[in-house]
């Protein structure tokens, strides 16, 4: 996880020329943490996330295909829920046998940036209830600081889904977790989606948190000197609600 080199590339598909080699694309980099979980790195994965990489991409397309990723995580994430068995008629009389999912769930976005994903989960889970937490840098200490919280009176009794794009440092993820934590909410219950990481951000929060499990889409070469993810794509805020 600590490795600074660059992220490898493969080769996407069978069919994408009908002559010459496969193209290839930089792929996300493997984690060593049974806690984090990447979303399989596919073409049409690959080919979202460089359409919001991409500097030249505006506003419009880039809330779109953002929004088709968040889309992506979120039906992952769900997959990490349990189910327990659920028996129903068809209704041309016949039994199946299926499942349903075990408990409530809600979302909490870390804002401004995370509330970017709620549409996406309101998609999924119908009236689904979401919290907020707004955490910003301390100017004098540097340090994350919590400076807003709104959270179900019931989120100790729910299976969380914690919500932001971006994770760097992982000091706002880590202090959100902690604020979940101080309501009532086990460690286990928690499921951290993101769209983005840097494999410090994401190997910090793994092992202060290991039963938390992260759901990403891709992890990142790294940080640079002011602890920007690297290649990234910029301030995901400023891109998704202003620029």
């Amino acid at each position: 996880m600590s490795d600074k080199s660059n992220a490898p590339s493969q080769c996407l598909g069978p069919n994408y020329r009908a002559e010459g080699e496969k193209p290839t694309a930089t792929v996300s980099k493997k984690v060593r943490h049974d806690n984090v979980h990447v979303l399989p790195q596919t073409p049409q994965l690959i080919a979202l996330l460089t359409m919001i990489r991409d500097h030249r991409t505006n506003r419009a397309d880039f809330i779109f295909y953002s929004n088709r990723i968040i889309r992506l995580l979120v039906e992952e994430g769900l997959n990490h829920l349990p189910v327990i068995q659920q028996e129903i008629t068809t209704p041309v009389g016949r039994h199946y046998n299926g499942v349903k999912f075990e408990g409530k769930i809600c979302g909490v976005s870390i804002m401004r940036a995370g509330e970017s994903m709620e549409q996406g989960l309101r998609d999924c889970c119908r009236s689904v209830r979401i919290g907020k937490i707004l955490i910003q840098r301390d100017e004098e200490t540097s340090q994350p600081r919590l400076f807003y919280e709104k959270l179900p009176e019931d989120i100790k009794d729910r299976w969380v889904l914690l919500l932001d794009p971006m994770l760097a440092t992982g000091g706002s993820a880590l202090m959100a977790v902690e604020v979940l934590r101080q309501k009532g909410v086990p460690e286990d219950r928690i499921l951290f989606l993101n769209l983005i990481a840097s494999p410090e951000g994401a190997d910090n929060f793994a092992e202060k948190f290991p039963k938390v499990r992260i759901v990403t889409a891709f992890i990142d070469e790294g940080l640079d000197e002011k602890n920007y993810i690297v290649p990234g794509l910029g301030d995901f805020g400023d891109r998704f609600y202003t620029l």
